[in-house]
């Protein structure tokens, strides 16, 4: 078992929406016999090719004819299918650990243009003075509107060292804002913590990453250091599109019993039907145990996790075990339902190059699929006390296009909120008068409702009922029985060649 970690390739791709898609990675030499191709279709794919060769208006090149025919066939699977080139799937292996090439900013899309949700601290946006709120509406020569997101995020990263200006409107500014700011290596950190008031201390994960489970470990023995007879402990999993799955068994695995189930996957391999426990080899090196450090009254603190609609992927995988084994009262709105598992196959002959195939669902201990559901809160509470805000607009998995069913469910698949124009024009009014949430602050409505709990005071609930879950959902029994399904199958990784040990994903973080 000592070997298992290096298996563990999983990772989450995280966009501003919240999609997370876990991924791990395999080498395509290891596949064992291959369906017998369609040679007619095969036939037709060649004539095509012939054909734009020989008509086409200008001469076309062979290399991007057959790149794009592999990224057309494999984006047709579903949203979170793709075929990377050598930038993207550089930047994805190397991005779990915590690191990139940018300028630091976390950004979201509003009314065409890229709005930044907060600057990363001592980051070169940090340090030049970009604010939570800031719109960007050039790049460089090149304006915001128009371009996508990805597009957007494209332009922002960069090599280090290398330079970008940046066109800001800023509220209660006459003019635009010039910054010129340098590309640095950012070092992301993935875990936040603060004791909020005597006995009750906040902990946050903004995305799982390699070294989350050590950089958690050492934030809950600070917490402990100050406060040894904690009271109560609110873990927050807001907008955390998700990422290594090592990470967030580790997370999981520190408030659960020992060897319990965390998550579980199936799929067509026989290599993606597994378990993943509560276990030292599922979310540590050999030799290297960051939760035996912790105290053993961590298992049984009281425990609020607070998520929302951009809770996706590993986050979910940690908010739906600590709900199925009755650890802690989830707290919050409905996640984003992103429950399945991305292999990224490296393509020979150079292998810098990969496609990223989803491979597996994922499932709770109790078997529960999240694909296009999500974890349902115990408490459902808004993110402000007059309303959810912008977060209730956001979409889900299952208004992306071509999305994968939930293969457990019986019941009608759930459908993100969509409100009548009117209302959304509403919403995205009153969001501009309101500064930006600060999680952890003092103006964090959810995180004292969440506070609330623990001390067995009211909470203010939200006015909008949960969606309905599938019928077998609506049984509180079918979280009671702690027996797991046996076909459900887990989160897996095989052995990949040496020059694939390390995993990446896209983020929204520039």
């Amino acid at each position: 078992m000592g070997s298992k970690l290096k298996n563990i390739g999983l990772i989450s791709l995280g966009v501003i929406a919240g999609i997370g898609a876990s991924i791990q990675f395999d080498a395509i030499a290891q596949k064992s016999a291959a369906a017998p191709l369609p040679l007619e279709e095969l036939r037709q794919l060649a004539d095509v090719f012939g054909l734009i060769k020989s008509d086409y208006v200008e001469p076309a090149d062979d290399k991007k004819l057959l790149t794009e025919a592999i990224s057309g066939m494999v984006a047709s699977l579903d949203p979170h299918s793709a075929y990377l080139d050598k930038k993207a799937y550089k930047e994805l292996r190397e991005s779990t650990q915590g690191k990139f090439v940018g300028l630091g900013i976390e950004v979201g899309m509003e009314e065409g243009y890229i709005k930044v949700v907060s600057p990363i601290e001592d980051s070169p946006a940090y340090r030049a003075g970009i604010k939570a709120g800031d719109l960007i509406t050039r790049l460089d020569a090149t304006p915001v509107k128009g371009l996508t997101l990805e597009q957007a995020v494209k332009r922002m990263r960069g090599e280090p060292n290398t330079k970008i200006t940046l066109t800001i409107s800023r509220k209660d500014e006459d003019k635009p804002l010039i910054f010129n700011i340098t590309r640095q290596e950012i070092r992301v950190q993935s875990v936040k913590s603060k004791v909020v008031e005597p006995g009750y201390a906040w902990l946050r994960i903004t995305q799982f990453q390699e070294p989350t489970v050590d950089d958690m470990a050492k934030k809950i023995a600070a917490i402990y250091a100050q406060e040894p007879n904690l009271k109560g402990l609110v873990l927050d999993l807001r907008n955390d599109p998700g990422g290594v799955l090592p990470g967030a068994i580790g997370v999981s695995a520190a408030f659960l019993p020992k060897d319990s189930v965390v998550v579980t996957t199936n799929g067509q391999l026989p290599s993606s039907k597994a378990s993943f426990y509560a276990k030292r080899e599922y979310y540590a090196n050999p030799g290297n145990d960051p939760l035996a450090r912790l105290p053993d009254a961590l298992k049984k603190v009281p425990m609020v996790v607070l998520v929302n609609t951009g809770s996706a992927s590993a986050s979910e995988i940690v908010a739906g075990a600590l709900q199925d084994y009755k650890r802690a009262t989830i707290m919050g709105t409905q996640t984003f339902g992103k429950g399945s598992v991305q292999s990224v196959i490296a393509l020979p002959p150079d292998r810098n190059t990969a496609v990223k195939l989803t491979t597996a669902r994922y499932y709770t201990p109790n078997g529960r699929s999240i694909q296009a559901k999500g974890i349902v809160p115990d408490v459902m509470v808004d993110e402000y006390a007059d309303g959810d805000g912008l977060n209730g607009l956001r979409l889900r998995e299952a208004d992306l296009t071509k999305h994968l069913s939930n293969d457990t469910d019986k019941g009608p698949e759930i459908k993100a909120k969509v409100d009548e124009l009117e209302e959304t024009q509403r919403i995205a009014a009153a969001e501009k008068k309101r500064k930006p949430l600060e999680y952890g602050g003092k103006d964090d409505f959810q995180l004292a409702q969440a506070l609330n709990q623990l001390k067995g005071l009211p909470v203010q609930v939200s006015k909008v009922k949960p969606e309905v879950r599938s019928e077998s959902d609506k049984d509180d029994k079918s979280v009671k029985d702690d027996k797991l399904d046996p076909a459900a199958g887990a989160i897996i990784h095989k052995d990949e060649p040496s020059d694939d040990k390390t995993g990446g994903k896209k983020s929204d973080k520039k």
